[in-house]
């Protein structure tokens, strides 16, 4: 039990720090490619790689009836209708604001959960925590709110409604998927959202545009093989473990870690104001996962009784 709770802590805190990373990396990859075929070619490329790890590992595409229709809803509500809006919204939406909206996915777990899985525990310090930190990402990027928002209502719908898919999406998983091998549940998805993506690219976009240089070819590589290969694999053996709705508060992490690769290695500034809102945000986590710590003292606690008799 104590193996398997560090690793869970491990994986969790890997996936943070990709997905961190991978708003800046989108954002460079569209000053070469337009979105659609980025996206598009990120998920071709990552279900290579996954079917390469498959056969390395003899693991089999799974086809009974439900497999088969998660692989459908996760390779259109999960990956080419939620990743292209997300891709369209960004060449309009500042990052901060973009962090902001995208912040609604926690508590739409929370309202799913509610509806679809009774018995996800959901309690009052996992929503005053999820509030809580809500208002620490808020804080953070309170002046890329001072914006005129009539100038990007369509991208900030976009994004707000690919919160929402997802989290649908994360909560229908959760419900149906404990059967799903982790690698064949993003296979098929991945290969589907990738030619789908393409193939609306070529079709839509203005490929005049299309250069195909080192950051071309370095944000779909990285974006591929850690920002999707790794996460997500990662990301759906966690939701085989840990509840959906402590899992969604990933969402309140990454733009954090964003803020701090950037201070790293872009020479950024971190604001007062933003240290502010990093220590909501840790402190409203604290909060949302106060029962998962109660469950751990009192295993300590019972365990140091019984090595005392």
């Amino acid at each position: 039990m104590k193996n398997e709770n560090l690793k869970i802590l491990i994986i969790f805190s890997l996936i943070c720090l990709a997905w961190g990373s991978t708003w800046g990396v989108i954002r460079l990859g569209l000053e070469s490619l337009t979105p659609f075929i980025s996206v598009g070619l990120r998920f071709t490329l990552a279900s290579i790689l996954i079917l390469i790890i498959m056969k390395f590992r003899k693991v089999q595409v799974q086809t009974d009836k439900v497999s088969l229709w998660l692989y459908f809803i996760m390779g259109f509500g999960s990956f080419v209708i939620p990743f292209g809006l997300v891709y369209w919204a960004e060449q309009f939406v500042p990052s901060g604001l973009s962090a902001v909206l995208f912040a609604v996915y926690p508590f739409f777990v929370v309202l799913f959960s509610y509806l679809a899985i009774p018995s996800e525990v959901i309690g009052f310090y996992r929503i005053f925590g999820i509030v809580f930190a809500f208002s620490g990402i808020l804080t953070i990027f309170y002046d890329g709110l001072n914006l005129d928002v009539t100038s990007y209502i369509w991208g900030m719908s976009a994004i707000v409604l690919s919160g929402i898919m997802q989290a649908g999406n994360a909560v229908t998983l959760k419900k149906y998927g404990h059967h799903l091998n982790p690698l064949s549940m993003n296979f098929i998805p991945m290969l589907t959202a990738g030619i789908s993506l393409v193939i609306i690219g070529l079709l839509v976009e203005d490929n005049s545009k299309l250069i195909f240089d080192s950051k071309a070819y370095f944000t779909i590589i990285y974006l591929a093989a850690i920002g999707t290969v790794m996460t997500f694999t990662s990301y759906y053996w966690l939701l085989k473990r840990v509840s959906v709705i402590l899992l969604s508060l990933i969402a309140f992490i990454t733009p954090i870690i964003a803020l701090i690769i950037g201070w790293i290695f872009f020479d950024e500034k971190l604001s007062n104001r933003v240290l502010l809102g990093s220590i909501l945000v840790l402190i409203g986590l604290l909060f949302a996962n106060f029962s998962s710590f109660k469950k751990l003292w009192g295993y300590k606690f019972a365990g140091a009784e019984s090595q005392s008799k």
